[in-house]
């Protein structure tokens, strides 16, 4: 697919396009006769049975598709359903596009117009198109890898390049009078950028635990990260044992698999500026270790290692945006795996700032991979630390799949995450954190337990853990994307049924857009 940003009207498309597919836009009534309103007039004139007879609604994400039409020079009409027009947004736009991709490859279309004009987005027209980009370029995302005939989702390409094999036929025109404005322009760039990092962070996720240990996981970001100024190091078993990093070693040891800690470091401003460093949980599979998973469902502990692919989808869309931010991506990464060297519930291990806790359940191995995580961002003295780890059923039980959870104490980072998100379009929830959670992680024989000593509040407890590895006066938040991290389909149009997500990729590349 190729997605392309036209600063032209219909009449200008239409003296030289002679097949292809129109698409408009239909908003639903808001008045009491629930007038549906087509936003070009003459399709609205022409489709006046349609919208009499209710089969145009304009009800959001509806789709209506009108086989050769002869609409001017156009085969075909597609007209996408946005829903009231006082709850319009970019992320319903960015849902309505993905809606325009399946009617496009429904149609076994070449050419698609689509029509922003008579939406008359005006001041708006940047955050418009980036939702746009965004909601095509994740839609097309298809994971193919490892079927006998397959495109290739996992490379990340340049702007306005095919994506896969199969729609290499595919050209999608966005049709906007102001596209040659700096600011359109740049959206449209930093939109592709951004979908195409999030494209690749599903990838790894999507891919099987035999295909994505840890070195492999490692190998495939210093593909990813060539042409950019991302500078990498990668710590292998030795190192992070010289490291005295006894979380992750620890969960390690079941596995015939080596651990590994992925360095990843952008400089976009000046040395002096304080980095933000981002952490992600890169558990490339999770049997629960001794304290061993149900069958049922076992499979999906792939995707154990979200946390650890959305921060490296992150720093990519940043190094690749140029913005003049510092940045760190840090990826513990292991196998929690129940072989004769595992860790048994009862052991006691030692954090990389000494502290110790005593392990009560090895299924909750993600807070120990972060705990040595956590220390080494805090000794990069950073602006502030943000994590992300698929940590907690107790997330998906509380928030199921739509809103992603996140903790902070700090009241300014609460409010710039807030707006981060509602600029992304992704959801999320401020969740409670306070002493009596630390109090419920203390541990018996060690300082720690990683098990909370009382009943309920799961992920705040987890949450709690992990706190007691972040240097006091460092701004921090913990995002538990366990209920997001993937099959998120059923909620979001341009995520497939039961694939990895990216969530939060693009509420965290906002916040690093914050601190230029």
């Amino acid at each position: 697919m190729i997605i392309n940003l036209l600063s032209q009207d219909l009449k200008t498309v239409t003296k030289n396009q002679k097949d292809g597919i129109y698409v408009t836009f239909s908003f639903s009534g808001e008045d009491k006769e629930k007038t549906t309103n087509i936003v070009n007039k003459e399709l609205h004139g022409r489709l006046e049975k349609s919208l009499s007879s209710k089969l145009i609604t304009g009800k959001t994400y509806e789709t209506a598709i009108y086989r050769e039409f002869n609409f001017s020079l156009f085969s075909h009409v597609v007209v996408i359903g946005l829903g009231k027009k006082s709850e319009f947004s970019h992320e319903v736009f960015r849902q309505a596009l993905s809606c325009v991709y399946d009617a496009s490859k429904s149609l076994k279309a070449e050419d698609v117009f689509v029509d922003l004009n008579d939406l008359h987005l005006k001041k708006h027209a940047p955050e418009f198109v980036k939702a746009a980009v965004e909601g095509l370029e994740l839609t097309s995302y298809d994971f193919t890898e490892l079927k006998s005939k397959k495109a290739k989702p996992g490379s990340i390409k340049s702007a306005k390049k095919v994506t896969s094999e199969e729609d290499q036929e595919l050209q999608i025109h966005l049709l906007l009078n102001e596209a040659k404005s700096n600011e359109v322009k740049l959206a449209f760039e930093e939109g592709l950028i951004l979908a195409q990092a999030v494209n690749f962070s599903k990838y790894l996720g999507d891919m099987p635990g035999n295909l994505m240990t840890p070195t492999i996981l490692a190998e495939k970001t210093l593909e990813a990260i060539k042409g950019t100024k991302i500078k990498a190091t990668v710590w292998d078993k030795a190192r992070i044992a010289k490291e005295k990093m006894g979380g992750l070693l620890g969960v390690s040891m079941g596995s015939t698999q080596e651990p590994r800690f992925i360095i990843l470091e952008y400089t976009g401003a000046a040395k002096s500026q304080k980095p933000i460093v981002y952490v992600g949980k890169g558990l490339t599979f999770d049997s629960g270790g001794i304290s061993i998973k149900p069958s049922a469902g076992m499979e999906e502990m792939k995707y154990d290692m979200c946390g650890g692919a959305n921060v490296i989808g992150t720093i990519i869309a940043i190094a690749k945006m140029k913005l003049k931010v510092n940045a760190i991506a840090l990826i513990p990464s292991t196998e929690n795996m129940p072989g004769p060297s595992a860790t048994k519930p009862g052991d006691v291990h030692t954090s990389r700032n000494g502290k110790t806790f005593e392990i009560n359940n090895t299924d909750a191995e993600g807070r120990l991979i972060l705990s040595d995580a956590l220390v080494y961002a805090s000794e990069q003295k950073p602006e502030l630390i943000i994590d992300a780890a698929t940590l907690t059923g107790a997330m998906v039980v509380a928030l199921g799949n739509i809103h992603t959870g996140y903790f902070t104490r700090n009241k300014n980072l609460k409010a710039q995450i807030e707006k981060a998100a509602e600029a992304s379009g992704e959801w999320v929830w401020n969740m409670p954190l306070c002493d009596y959670h630390v109090q419920d992680m203390k541990g018996t024989f060690a300082d720690l337990s990683n098990m909370s000593s009382g009943k309920g509040a799961g992920s705040a407890t987890a949450a709690a853990f992990l706190e007691q590895f972040v240097d006091e006066g460092i701004p921090w938040a913990h995002f538990d994307i366990a209920g997001t991290g993937w099959a998120a389909g059923n909620r979001l149009k341009y995520c497939t049924k039961k694939g990895a997500t990216g969530a939060m990729v693009r509420t965290f590349v906002e916040l690093a857009k914050s601190y230029q």
